[in-house]
């Protein structure tokens, strides 16, 4: 008997990474203000979060300064969008097999 979550990927079991890729999936990057905001979580949750994603390899965090403000910017790298779409693959066949 094949084993229904397989494929649901450990990396994305928490709701704040589950937030994080679900943005950056649908936009090319964001930034730490915006990711902070539409998922309304603290500077450290959210830099704990992406530092275990990019220990992944599933997003590139590139910092700059903006004028003399620090800016820190999030995208998906092409492992972490194939990744987070067979994740999101493994639940919609877990949903519809129950």
């Amino acid at each position: 008997m094949l084993n229904i979550i397989q494929n649901i990927n450990k990396a994305f079991d928490h709701r704040i990474r589950l937030g994080i890729m679900s943005v950056l999936m649908v936009n090319e990057s964001a930034d730490f203000n915006m990711l902070k905001e539409l998922l309304g979580v603290t500077d450290g949750n959210l830099a704990s979060h992406t530092k275990a994603l990019e220990l992944e390899n599933y997003i590139q965090i590139e910092k700059q300064f903006i004028g003399k403000k620090p800016n820190t910017k999030y995208s998906a790298t092409k492992e972490g969008r194939i990744a987070f779409t067979a994740h999101i693959d493994a639940l919609e066949k877990l949903i519809k097999k129950s």
